[in-house]
């Protein structure tokens, strides 16, 4: 197989990452530091810092002429860093010298590296937001559809208390709401420029470096951080947390989704194939175990990225390369679950016949807790748990419903008291909450 299954066309619908994976491709990263290389020397003229013609001249090149990754890799494979081929392959096809010397003018590698990373992850964001919005409103429609629907809470996975379908969609739906709500703030704490010279002083860049920074950030869409961040990798953090937030509700509703399939269980239906090679009758869960196995390498890449923060002094290349290997396989794990995750969001439906039945199973004692604060009603707590616990085991003795023993000994217990639809509490209301929100986000 491929060495990424990102970059594999065998696995490439089952790791799909639409728009977001074109993000991640050495032609985007030149394309995003020719971007940049051009935006900065259109601030340099503006200011004077270089001549004008020159920085219109580079402007325009930025935008027209293209380099091939392969022709500066042995460039890249001497530097440690492909902006001193990237910039000479550049000068190179401008053919013209006289303004090409003006490229890259007091800016460092990192500067165009790290700025071209954070145009790609900006964009990478805008995408994610679409696939959760996308997300949220599926599941806001089943959450009002089925917000009353009962079935079984579990917990350690056995049988809690009733809940409803609806109650379950709102925890995962609410949980996207909050990274949706989010992403302002992260943005606005992010995506940075970087322009700060060889040792973060901006010493290359004369009087105007500041406002050279400022300015470039304006060109570029991005925030000016006032300082430099190149040993400060807290903002590659802060991206990566917030779409580790995403990827573990994902993951959470694929383990979910998971037990929820199970032979045995079989409460959602998926409405996939999952064709088993050998087994006809087998429809495996593809989608949840897809989001896990995500989920799964999400976790290990985002411990390789700490120790990628770690740099010594005010560059280091071992933490840097590091951090060039991490963060597009973290950016494209979230962008394949979000894939998955509105395919399920679509399809994934209840099953209320086997909720309903597998609810009436067990011989009842899901009810176990409302029984024991009904007989309180008419007998100190503790002992109305000793009684429940008793009838419990009774009921499983003697195979018999535990409604039908609790009622044998105390008759006036209220009538809808193992009534799964009146036990899911404020379940109903939940899911109701949850797709208010989701309507006016």
């Amino acid at each position: 197989m491929a060495a990424s299954v990102f970059d594999s066309p065998l696995y490439a619908h089952l790791f799909a990452t639409g728009e977001t994976g074109r993000l991640f491709s050495d032609s985007a990263a030149i394309r995003a530091m020719l971007l940049v290389e051009g935006a900065l020397a259109k601030v340099q003229g503006e200011l004077g810092v270089i001549p004008e013609l020159s920085a219109a001249a580079i402007h325009r090149a930025s935008m027209e002429v293209q380099i091939d990754p392969g022709a500066i890799a042995e460039a890249t494979g001497e530097n440690g860093v492909c902006v001193p081929g990237l910039v000479a392959a550049f000068r190179k096809e401008m053919q013209a010298p006289e303004h090409a010397e003006y490229v890259h003018w007091g800016a460092t590698s990192q500067d165009i590296i790290d700025t071209a990373l954070i145009l790609r992850q900006r964009q990478a964001l805008v995408h994610a937001e679409a696939d959760l919005r996308k997300i949220i409103v599926d599941f806001a429609n089943s959450a009002e559809a089925y917000a009353a629907l009962p079935m079984p809470g579990r917990t350690y996975g056995q049988h809690a208390t009733p809940i409803s379908w609806g109650a379950v969609l709102a925890d995962w739906g609410m949980a996207l709401c909050d990274a949706v709500n989010a992403l302002e703030a992260l943005q606005q704490s992010s995506l940075w420029v970087s322009l700060s010279g060889a040792a973060g002083t901006g010493a290359a860049l004369g009087e105007h470096a500041a406002e050279t920074r400022k300015r470039l950030a304006a060109a570029l869409g991005l925030l000016d951080p006032g300082r430099s961040w190149h040993v400060d990798r807290t903002t590659i953090l802060r991206i990566a947390d917030w779409q580790g937030q995403v990827i573990a509700t994902l993951a959470r509703m694929g383990q979910t989704l998971m037990g929820l399939t199970a032979s045995g269980v079989e409460e959602v239906s998926l409405g996939a194939p999952g064709a088993s090679s050998t087994m006809p009758q087998k429809r495996n869960p593809v989608g949840p175990s897809t989001l896990l196995a995500l989920s799964n390498q999400f976790t290990g890449l985002r411990a390789g990225l700490q120790a990628a923060a770690i740099h010594q002094h005010q560059r280091d290349g071992a933490a840097w390369f590091t951090e060039w290997m991490v963060v597009p396989q973290l950016s494209l794990s979230l962008a394949a679950a979000l894939h998955h995750a509105k395919s399920l969001a679509t399809d994934i439906s209840p099953r209320p016949i086997q909720m309903h039945a597998t609810l009436n199973d067990g011989l009842g004692l899901i009810h176990a807790e409302a029984l024991s604060f009904a007989l309180a009603e008419f007998m100190p707590r503790p002992e109305a748990q000793q009684v429940t616990k008793r009838l419990c085991r009774e009921a499983e003795d003697k195979r018999a419903p535990l409604a039908d023993l609790a009622r044998a000994d105390y008759p006036d217990l209220p009538a809808d008291l193992f009534d799964p639809a009146v036990q899911i509490g404020h379940a109903q209301s939940d899911a109701l909450n949850f797709v208010n929100r989701a309507r006016r986000l």
